[in-house]
């Protein structure tokens, strides 16, 4: 098997099943890999402490900083974080299964032709009945649910329960099978603690949740992700109760209703 229907074979089944952003907008099926090449004068210049994480080929070569500030740049302005960083290496890594040797023709010389797996074959169609089970609400940004945290994490901690990763399954796979969707995921926390660690736990714990989604096949690039500490509860602090409803992310479907769901 030639080197190039490996690049090929991995780009269609790591990235081909879902959509990868180029400057702000979708493309279906591939990563924008058209910048850097001779003639184009942007500079592509990298910054920022992901920027050193990057592995060489995409560090040291014009067409590999182009690949991450078109698909990872969120921000648009060449500060690339330790997150944006670990993201391009994963899709890199992908779609270019053994870097030795590597060279920036195999993208451009496309796949003589699709494995019959891959041009045949159709993701599986989302699960309307599991997704009808996370009770979406409107919101004027979209559709948006919530997740209490005793369903995802131990008590003050941003790591994942074993079984949370169940309880997302039903969304990445309508996420996967909806590729322009996007989605917004925000985390809060209860009053306890100061508000510097509530605003650090917010941020960890939606990271986490946006991580889970990448692991499962949802690209990263398309997820705006925040936290907002202890702001905005949605019950009081004044009781245990109200403080477990509190620590909470929410997931919205950026521009869906949530009647889409039921």
């Amino acid at each position: 098997m030639n080197r190039n229907y490996v690049f090929a074979a991995a780009m269609a089944i790591a990235l081909g099943a879902t959509a990868a952003s180029a400057q702000g907008h979708w493309v279906p099926g591939h990563w924008d890999w058209a910048g850097g090449r001779p003639g184009d004068a942007r500079a592509y210049d990298l910054r920022g402490p992901g920027a050193r994480m990057l592995f060489p080929e995409l560090r040291d070569t014009p067409r590999g900083r182009a690949f991450v500030l078109r698909n990872f740049d969120e921000r648009r302005d060449g500060f690339i974080t330790p997150r944006e960083a670990r993201a391009a290496n994963r899709a890199f890594a992908e779609a270019v299964p053994d870097r030795r040797g590597f060279d920036w023709a195999v993208v451009d010389s496309g796949p003589p032709s699709p494995p019959p797996y891959v041009s045949t074959g159709r993701p599986i169609p989302w699960d309307r009945g599991a997704m009808r089970d996370y009770h979406f609400r409107d919101t004027p940004e979209g559709a948006r649910m919530t997740l209490q945290e005793d369903v995802l994490f131990q008590t003050d901690s941003a790591v994942l329960r074993p079984h949370a990763i169940d309880k997302l399954q039903a969304l990445a796979g309508y996420l996967r099978d909806n590729a322009g969707v996007r989605v917004a995921i925000d985390g809060y926390t209860d009053s306890r603690g100061s508000d510097a660690h509530n605003q650090t736990l917010s941020e960890r714990r939606a990271d986490s949740v946006r991580d889970a989604f990448d692991q499962m096949g949802v690209t990263e690039a398309r997820f705006r992700v925040r936290g907002h500490g202890e702001n905005d509860p949605v019950a009081t602090n004044d009781t245990p109760d109200g403080m477990r409803l509190n620590r909470r992310v929410e997931v919205t479907l950026l521009g869906r209703r949530a009647r889409e769901f039921q």
